[in-house]
Parts: C-alpha cells; structure tokens; sequence
C-alpha cells in the first residue's frame, strides 16, 4: 500500500439466501426509515508491522473474501452526506454492532448512512468469547449457504480490510451508496474495536489515509497487535497514547469502567486541535442501553414502554449479577459526541473540551466521589447532577461479565424525600439540568424531551 492509495476492492451483491443478514446486534430498520442490504468484500489485504524506525510497512498479503452491511435512508433526499464505518466487535465470539445500538436514534434522525464492517476473523470463522460467554460460530457455520464462501485469512489482515472497506464507504460502484453524495466518512469502533482503531490511527492511517475522523468509543490503555498474537496486546505494554501529528479529527470517549477496569487512565492526553477527550460521570462500559433498551429503542416506543426497559435488572440476557447494572445515559452523550465530529469535520468547529473525571493514584486508581457516592469531574449529565441512584461504572460481581457492568444503587426512599420533597421538585430541578447540559454541548436539544419524560416515569412512587 502506498500513501493514501487503499485498493478498492471488488463488491458483491446485494447478497441473498440462506436465512439473511446475521448480525448480533441492533441495526437500522424500516421503522426508522432504513433499508439494509449486505454486499461481500473480494479483494487481497495487506499486513503491517512496524519497522525499526518506527515507521509502518507492509510485510505480507493475502486475499480475503468478508462481508459489509449497508444502511442508508430509503428516502436519499435525507442523507446528510456522512458514512458511518464501525468495525464489528467481536469479543462475544460474534460480530456485534453497539455501536449502532448505541446511535441508531441519532443516525436516523440526522440521515447518516452506515457500514458495518466484518474485519476480523472471529467474526467470519467464529471463536471464542473476551466477556466469558461460550464462543460462537461465525458467519460461515451459522449461514453456510449464504456465507460459505467467505475468507478470512486471519486479524494481522484486519486492517487493511478495514482500509478496504473504507475505501468503498465512499461510495464504491455496485452499492447503495453509490447514488449518494458523500462527503465524509468516519470510522467508529467500541471495546475491543476501540482497540484495534488506536492502533489504526497510530500505524496504519498514516498510510491508508481513507477515513475523515475517527469515534474510538471504549478504548483501554493499549492497542492492539499488528500481527495475529492476539485481540489485544500484552498487559504489560506501555500505554499507547494517540500520536501527536494526528492526520484527522479523534474523538475518544470513555466510561468509567474503561478507566479503572480497562486501564485507559494510563493514556489519558491532553486535547490538541484534532483530539478530544470526554471521560463521563456515572456510566459503565456495558449498561442497561446494551443489554435491554438498546435492541428494543428503534424510535417506535412510547415513554411507558421505554421506561419500563430502562429500570435497573440483574439479571441482563439472562446474566446473573450481584447488583443491578448501570442505568446512566451513555447513549445520549454518545450522539451528541458523534454530532459534533460530524460538525467538526464539516466545518472545523471542534466539540466542547471536557474536564476530566477526578481520580486518587493508585493501583489501580479510584474516583473521586460526591457524598451521593458518584464520581466528579468528567462530562455531567442530569443524572449524575439530580441523581436518584448511585451510579458507577464499577463494583459489580457474579457473571464474568460483571466487570462491564457498573451499578445502579436506588436512594431509600428517606434520602429522596431529603433531596427532593415532591416529584415536582425533582423533576423541574432535572430538567433545569438537562437544559444546562444541552447548553454545554454534552446532550442534544432533540433529545431533550425524551430524557425529561424518561426522568418523570422513572421517578420512584
């Protein structure tokens, strides 16, 4: 691979038969004004490794065969002229999109199209399971007739696959994509994705040059390994920070979870003129919006039904945790976080800087905390400000999963009478609180009302 020359590969499809397009995870539909059709990548992939010097060069190739789901407005007037490109998280042995779970009230709202990317092997092949879930099949063994002819030569490949599939979000001939005007594309990828995507920005983006911005969501304190030792580098590696000459826009979000339990506090860095930090109060690296909610929210339900999904649970898809798991507002945050790159990249006003979460040192360290025990510093929300729970992105236990899972500990109900003396009270001093969030750039105006109803329903009688 040259500079800024990624090879385009051939496209397929659309794909038919078998039992259609599998995906563990939500994506785009119908009901909020999406068609998605899946097209397979054909093409030979570099792998990279680093040279002496620091430097990036290719040292072997390989030809692949991976699929990519594309979603984009029925209606094409809508398309806001952006390409969302996640790289599918592997880490339950599956590809899964949180990601789109995440912003997919957001990506249709403001028309974004988005691609989903199955990069690595695990997800074509099948393998096994980081979160201590029982591994999965992939692609190939769950869907042979539509997805037998697939190949995956294996993750040092991943990358430039990646690179690849970039390259056709731009609106490669023989997709949907292909009548659409598009101006940007960004790549985004969470958890063991965030990974893989620090890396990418470090060593691999200088060359491939193909993508406008970058959304790493849940990162830890390394990359990932450029060749195919593992999902991700030794725990005894240095932390690896993004590089300071940054080609384009970063926007680096993290719960708290992804702080303490994943090691990120280690990279912390300074925001520059194309990098942003937002570290926020009060969530966790997986939470109620991943585990209930999220499969559920495609725009259709009212505030009851809503609310009724958001309630704290122990026991999320049938995990059994000692506490209930977190119930904060990441998925709000994360849209208006994927607004402002958006709005970065089109006309270079970056998102608002956010203060950092305060933390104590330590091995490993802990957060600072208010006498309601929640952590301070960091991007505020109203329910960390007005709260009615503790909530934290750690000290969960049980499942093996737990570690993601953060906690949700309700007030008694005396320590809600002492904050808040009727529903009334609360509610206007939360919704006082969102408009001051919204004011300072961490929520957005059109989900304002969402969240105040929410709120109210889920106040305890």
């Amino acid at each position: 691979m040259s500079e800024g020359s990624t090879t385009v590969p051939t496209v397929e499809g659309p794909v038919t038969g078998g039992q259609g397009p599998f995906m563990g995870g939500a994506m785009l539909g119908e009901t909020l004004g999406y068609t998605s059709t899946e097209y397979f990548l054909v093409g030979r992939a570099e792998a990279f490794a680093r040279a002496g010097d620091g430097a990036t060069k290719a040292v072997d190739a390989a030809e692949y065969r991976t699929r990519v789901l594309v979603s984009r407005p029925i209606d094409a007037t809508r398309f806001n002229g952006t390409v969302v490109v996640e790289w599918l998280n592997v880490s339950g042995g599956l590809d899964g999109s949180p990601d789109c779970s995440f912003l997919r009230r957001e990506l249709a709202r403001s028309g974004y199209a988005w691609v989903g990317v199955s990069a690595q092997a695990v997800g074509v092949h099948g393998g096994g399971s980081l979160v201590g879930t029982p591994g999965a099949a992939g692609l190939t063994q769950t869907d042979p007739e539509r997805y037998g002819s697939l190949v995956h030569p294996g993750d040092q490949f991943s990358y430039d696959i990646y690179s690849q599939a970039g390259a056709v979000a731009h609106g490669a001939p023989g997709t949907v994509l292909a009548e659409l005007d598009v101006a940007r594309v960004i790549a985004i990828g969470e958890s063991q994705s965030a990974f893989r995507l620090t890396t990418y920005v470090n060593a691999v983006d200088p060359l491939a040059q193909v993508y406008d911005g970058f959304f790493v969501h849940a990162r830890g304190g390394s990359g990932a390994p450029l060749d195919a030792s593992g999902p991700m580098r030794d725990a005894s590696a240095p932390p690896e920070r993004f590089r300071d000459d940054l080609r384009v826009p970063v926007l680096c979000f993290e719960a708290e979870t992804d702080l303490v339990g994943l090691a990120y506090h280690a990279a912390r860095q300074d925001d520059t003129d194309r990098f942003r930090l937002w570290e926020v109060a009060g969530t966790s690296h997986a939470d109620v919006y991943t585990f209930v909610a999220g499969f559920a929210d495609d725009g259709s339900l009212s505030i009851p039904e809503l609310a009724e999904l958001w309630k704290p649970t122990t026991t999320p898809l049938g995990f059994a945790l000692d506490l209930p798991l977190n119930t904060g507002p990441q998925h709000y945050v994360l849209q208006a976080a994927l607004a402002h790159l958006d709005r970065w990249l089109r006309d270079g006003t970056p998102p608002p800087s956010a203060p950092r979460l305060e933390m104590r040192a330590g091995d490993p360290p802990t957060f600072v905390t208010d006498e309601h025990g929640i952590a301070r510093g960091g991007v505020r929300t109203p329910h960390v400000d007005v709260p009615i729970a503790t909530l934290s992105g750690l000290g969960n236990d049980g499942a093996p999963i737990a570690f993601l899972c953060g906690t949700t500990v309700p007030f008694t109900t005396e320590k809600l009478a002492s904050l808040y003396p009727t529903k009334a009270d609360y509610c206007a001093r939360f919704d006082d609180a969102t408009d001051a969030t919204v004011t300072a750039g961490y929520l957005l105006a059109a989900d304002a009302p969402e969240i105040k109803a929410l709120a109210a329903a889920l106040y305890p009688a």
